[in-house]
C-alpha cells in the first residue's frame, strides 16, 4: 500500500511539472485537499441524490464529476462525536469525544492533544491547515482549542452552542475574539456563515502557491432556522407556499434576554432550510470558481459530506423534503437514516469522474487514506484506506466491522458487519433493551427486523459491540463506566 502512495506522488510531480495556473506559477506538486462538511444534510437533501425542492446546481455538477460513495458512514448522528471520529479516524467505542458535553460559558470538553489529528498528519506532509466554520473540540486555550490540534488558522465558531445562532454577537480567529457589534446577539445584520466562507475564500488566496488542506466545516443547514432576506429566499418562499411558522419557546428569539442555545422563531421554516441548503450550494461553487481562478483546480482533492442525519429541530420538517430519502431514522439515530452520508470525492484528472462506488467506509477511514496519500505511516486507528477505490485501482482492503455508540436517549450502539447491521436501544436499562437485527442489502430502509430469526447473528454481532466498546470515564455509556 505504502509503494503505491509513492508512486502516486512521483507521477503526480511529474505531471504537475507540465500543468501551470493562469498566472503561469507552477502548481505544487502536492495535491490541496478541501474537505467540506455539511451540518445535519440529509442524505437526499441535494438534487442529485433525487430532491426536487431544493436547487443545487453546483453540487449536482461537482457530483457528476466526481466518484461518488454511496455507503458512507458519519462518525456519529451528533455533532461533536462525529467530527471526533473524523479527525482521530477512531471510531465513538475509541475516540476520546463521545458526545456533545457543554463547558460554561462557552466551548464544549476538549479533545487531548496527545492523539494524532487529521491536520496534525497533513502538517507533517508540509501543509499548511486551516479551518473555517464550527468546531466544537475544545475552547480556546485548552488542549482541544483548534490550534492545539494542528491548525495553522480557524476562523468560526468554536463552540457548538453558540452555533445556534447565525447572527452572533462574536466569532474566534484562532485565539482572537472577533467582536460583531452590529449583531450584538440581539440584531440581525451580519450572516457569520457569510463572513465565514469569505475567509476561507482569502485563505485559498494566501497560501496559492503552497500546499494546503482546508477544513469547511458549514454550520448549515444545523438549526435555528435563518437566512437573509434576500432573493434566494424569496424564491423558496414563492416555490413552497404558504406555511405553518415555527413559534420558538422562551427566550428564543434574538434581544437583550435572548437564550444562545435556543433556536428562533421562524415564520417560514420550509423556505427557510432550502434556503441554506441552496446557499451551502453557492458555497461550493464559490470554492470551485476560486480554484479555477489561482489555477489550482486540476490540482485539489475536493470532498463533500455531511456530519449525521437531517434535524427535526427548529421547526425544519424532514419528511416534507424526504431529507433522509430510502433510509430510516433522523438526527441522533443509529438507522441509516441518522448516519448515513453521501460523500462526494472530486480529483480532475486523478479520480475517474461520472461513477459511483459501494464501498463500506467511514469518517474513520479519512485518517489513513490522507496518510496514504501523502505518503506518510499510518498512524493506528480503526480505519482503512480507500485511496485504492479513490483511484479505481485494485487491492481495496474491507473493514471487519463499523461501529457507533450514541450515549443520550437511553444509550444506543449500531454494528456494521457486511450486510448485516444490528443496533441495540436503551442500553443503559436491561429490563429495556431492545436489539434490532437487519440486512442492509435487501432492506436498506430497515424496515423488517430479523432478530428474532437469526439468533446466532445476534449473539456474534453482540460480542463484536463489546469488542468494539472500550470505556471512557468521561463520557460513560454504562453507570459501571462513571
Amino acid at each position: 500500500m505504502r509503494i503505491r502512495s509513492i508512486l502516486v506522488l512521483l507521477l503526480l510531480s511529474l505531471f504537475s511539472c507540465e500543468r501551470k495556473a493562469s498566472s503561469e506559477a507552477e502548481i505544487q506538486p502536492k495535491p490541496n485537499i478541501i474537505f467540506i462538511l455539511a451540518d445535519d444534510l440529509g442524505y437526499a437533501d441535494v438534487g442529485f441524490m433525487g430532491n426536487e425542492i431544493i436547487e443545487t446546481p453546483h453540487i449536482d455538477q461537482l457530483a457528476g464529476e466526481s466518484l461518488i460513495f454511496t455507503q458512507h458512514y458519519s462518525g456519529n448522528t451528533v455533532c461533536a462525536p462525529s467530527r471526533s471520529a473524523w479527525i482521530t479516524g477512531l471510531h465513538t467505542g475509541h475516540t476520546p469525544i463521545r458526545g456533545n458535553k457543554e463547558v460554561k460559558p462557552e466551548g464544549q470538553y476538549p479533545m487531548p492533544d496527545t492523539l494524532m489529528t487529521i491536520p496534525k498528519l497533513m502538517k507533517q506532509a508540509g501543509y499548511v491547515t486551516g479551518g473555517f466554520g464550527k468546531w466544537g473540540l475544545g475552547f480556546i486555550g485548552t488542549s482541544g482549542d483548534p490550534m492545539s490540534q494542528g491548525f495553522d488558522q480557524f476562523y468560526g465558531y468554536n463552540c457548538q452552542r453558540y452555533a445556534h445562532r447565525y447572527y452572533p454577537g462574536h466569532i474566534w480567529d484562532n485565539d482572537q475574539k472577533v467582536e460583531l457589534p452590529e449583531n450584538g446577539w440581539e440584531n440581525k445584520v451580519t450572516y457569520a456563515p457569510d463572513l465565514i466562507h469569505q475567509q476561507s475564500l482569502e485563505f485559498m488566496e494566501e497560501n496559492r502557491e503552497n500546499p494546503f488542506f482546508l477544513f469547511l466545516p458549514i454550520i448549515m443547514p444545523h438549526a435555528e432556522l435563518a437566512a437573509p432576506e434576500d432573493a434566494l429566499l424569496e424564491k423558496y418562499r414563492q416555490k413552497i407556499g404558504e406555511e405553518k411558522p415555527h413559534v420558538g419557546g422562551k427566550a428564543a428569539d434574538y434581544g437583550p434576554d435572548m437564550n444562545i442555545g435556543a433556536y428562533q422563531s421562524q415564520p417560514y421554516p420550509k423556505a427557510t432550510h432550502a434556503a441554506m441548503v441552496e446557499r451551502i450550494d453557492r458555497y461550493v461553487g464559490e470554492v470551485i470558481r476560486k480554484l479555477e481562478e489561482l489555477g489550482l483546480r486540476d490540482n485539489t482533492l475536493i470532498f463533500f459530506a455531511s456530519d449525521n442525519g437531517p434535524h427535526q429541530e427548529g421547526g425544519h420538517d424532514p419528511d416534507f423534503f424526504d431529507s433522509n430519502g430510502p433510509y430510516r431514522g433522523y438526527k441522533r439515530d443509529l438507522y441509516e437514516g441518522g448516519i448515513r452520508t453521501f460523500m462526494i470525492a472530486n480529483w480532475p484528472g486523478e479520480i475517474d469522474g461520472g461513477r459511483q462506488t459501494d464501498h463500506p467506509s467511514a469518517f474513520w477511514d479519512m485518517m489513513p487514506t490522507l496518510a496514504e496519500l501523502t505518503g506518510q505511516p499510518v498512524p493506528d486507528t480503526d480505519g482503512i484506506s480507500f485511496l485504492p477505490t479513490l483511484l479505481n485501482e485494485p487491492g481495496q482492503d474491507t473493514h471487519e466491522y463499523m461501529y457507533w455508540e450514541f450515549h443520550e436517549l437511553g444509550g444506543r450502539q449500531a454494528i456494521r458487519q457486511g450486510d448485516w447491521k444490528l443496533i441495540k436501544l436503551n442500553v443503559k436499562q436491561t429490563e429495556s433493551l431492545k436489539v434490532e437485527l437487519y440486512d442492509v442489502a435487501v432492506d436498506p430502509g430497515e424496515k423488517k427486523d430479523l432478530s428474532k430469526e437469526f439468533p446466532e447473528k445476534v449473539e456474534e454481532l453482540s460480542r463484536l459491540i463489546d469488542k468494539a466498546h472500550r470505556p471512557n470515564s468521561v463520557f460513560p455509556l454504562f453507570e459501571s463506566e462513571k
